[in-house]
């Protein structure tokens, strides 16, 4: 165990938080020359509400990371060995395609681009797993998933007391709970190694950006779009209540 803690510490060089320098990227697609170190920076305001550049960050890291963990729910279906791996491979396929759907929504909203592909980092996490198997592949699976996680949690919560977005603090929502039953059903596997956990989500990230920067979608790409389960119990955000509490707010 000690071992593939090890090999995953050496991989994992801030999971989903890494994705705070890669989504920086982006600005100089909504017309932005320079990149600012300011989260709370004002981008946009809105009928919402201002859009900061935190946030906007933010809506790109949950699109990424359904990029990459939604088709590793689907591999886990299939190669998990245990009952718990499958049941927390349901729940990635399940979770992310719901969010990835209210990132779809809202993005034209707000005038946010999204990746179509998650960053090189994050792919490498697949490419990893997809050449496991056994008990292997059960271990590097609920430990790389749980570290990642547990890494964009406290983004989470951040974004979620700060934002005076209507459709931001929507999706933080349900971006909270999403990641805490990912959480969840990854520590039900009895397989996290917390120790290696808490250090990997505590050490600065050492990759490249380029690593970490989700690769900017080709124009006239069709989006791609994550599909739920055929019994999906997770739905996507009502924008009708978000539009309400803009309205609600002066919006």
């Amino acid at each position: 165990m000690q071992r593939s803690g090890n090999v995953i510490g050496t991989l994992f060089v801030g999971g989903a938080l890494a994705l705070t320098l890669g989504a920086l990227a982006y600005p100089a697609m909504l017309g932005l020359d320079t990149v600012s170190t300011t989260p709370d920076r004002v981008i946009a305001n809105t009928q919402w509400g201002p859009l900061t550049e935190g946030e906007r960050d933010f809506v790109v890291k949950v699109r990424a990371a359904g990029l990459w963990e939604h088709p590793l729910g689907q591999i886990g279906l299939q190669k998990g060995q245990s009952k718990a791996v499958k049941i927390a491979s349901q729940h990635l396929v399940d979770g992310h395609a719901a969010l990835d759907t209210s990132c779809r929504k809202i993005a034209p909203m707000l005038n946010i681009t999204l990746p179509n592909v998650a960053s090189p980092q994050q792919e490498g996490f697949v490419t990893q797993l997809k050449g496991e198997s056994g008990r292997q592949f059960d271990v590097d699976f609920a430990n790389i998933l749980r570290m990642t996680h547990g890494s964009i949690f406290n983004t989470i919560a951040k974004v979620r007391s700060t934002t005076k977005n209507t459709l931001i603090r929507a999706l933080a929502n349900q971006a909270n709970d999403t990641v805490l039953d990912h959480i969840t059903v990854m520590e039900k596997t009895g397989l996290v190694d917390f120790d290696t956990t808490v250090f990997n989500q505590t050490t600065p990230p050492k990759l490249p950006k380029s690593d970490m920067t989700p690769p900017v979608p080709v124009p006239g790409q069709p989006q791609v779009v994550l599909s739920p389960p055929p019994n999906p119990t997770s739905t996507p955000l009502d924008l009708n209540a978000a539009e309400n509490g803009a309205r609600a707010n002066g919006g």
